[in-house]
C-alpha cells in the first residue's frame, strides 16, 4: 500500500498558501488554485509546509489521503515549473496552426477544424508537432485529448494525432490467396 500521503508538501516562497478548514488556496501573481478535500482529510500549515493527515484508518480515507496530496503537488508544481504534452500528426496534408486563439487543424476531413485554445493554456505548432503548455495538468490532459479525438491514429498506416510518448502498434493489411 502507498504511503505517498505521508509526505509534505514543500511550497516555495513565491506561492502564497492559505488553509481554511478543508480548503486549500495556491495564490501566484494573479493565478489562484483551490483545492477542496470535501473534509475527507485534515490539512496543517506549517510555515510553507502542507501535510496531509488521515481522519480515520478506512480505505477511503486512506485513498482520500494520498490523492490530495498528490493532487496539492501537482498545483505546486504547475504554478512553479508548468505542465507540457506533446502531439504528433501523421499523416500525407495533415497540418496544424495557430491563429491567434484557434488552432487550426487539416486532418482529412472535408473541411479544417477551428478548436478554440482555452484561457490559460498556450498552444504552439512546429513542423507536425504541437505542444500544449499550462498550470493545470488535468486541463492540458482534457485538450490533449480532444485535439487527439479529432482524428485518432489508425493501425494500419498510422496516421492520425498521437502522444508523442504513444506507440502505435500495426497491423497487416489484406494478403493475397494463395
Amino acid at each position: 500500500m502507498s504511503r505517498i500521503g505521508k509526505n509534505p508538501v514543500e511550497v516555495p516562497a513565491e506561492i502564497k498558501v492559505s488553509v481554511d478548514g478543508a480548503i486549500v488556496t495556491f495564490v501566484k501573481g494573479n493565478v489562484t488554485r483551490t483545492l477542496d478535500t470535501k473534509g475527507n482529510v485534515a490539512i496543517e500549515l506549517d510555515g510553507q509546509t502542507l501535510t496531509f493527515k488521515n481522519l480515520s484508518d478506512s480505505r477511503e480515507h486512506r485513498a482520500f489521503w494520498g490523492t490530495y496530496r498528490s493532487l496539492a503537488a501537482n498545483i505546486v508544481k504547475g504554478l512553479t515549473e508548468g505542465f507540457t504534452k506533446q502531439l504528433e500528426i501523421n499523416g500525407v496534408g495533415y497540418r496544424a496552426a495557430v491563429q491567434g486563439k484557434v488552432l487550426n487543424l487539416q486532418l482529412g476531413h472535408s473541411h479544417d477544424i477551428n478548436y478554440d485554445i482555452p484561457a490559460g493554456l498556450d498552444i504552439s505548432v512546429e513542423k507536425n508537432v504541437i505542444t500544449i503548455k499550462g498550470s493545470d495538468n488535468q486541463q492540458i490532459g482534457q485538450v490533449a485529448a480532444e485535439i487527439r479525438s479529432f482524428r485518432p491514429p489508425e493501425p494500419y498506416k498510422g496516421k492520425g494525432v498521437k502522444y508523442m510518448e504513444e506507440t502505435i502498434v500495426r497491423k497487416a493489411g489484406k494478403t493475397a490467396k494463395k
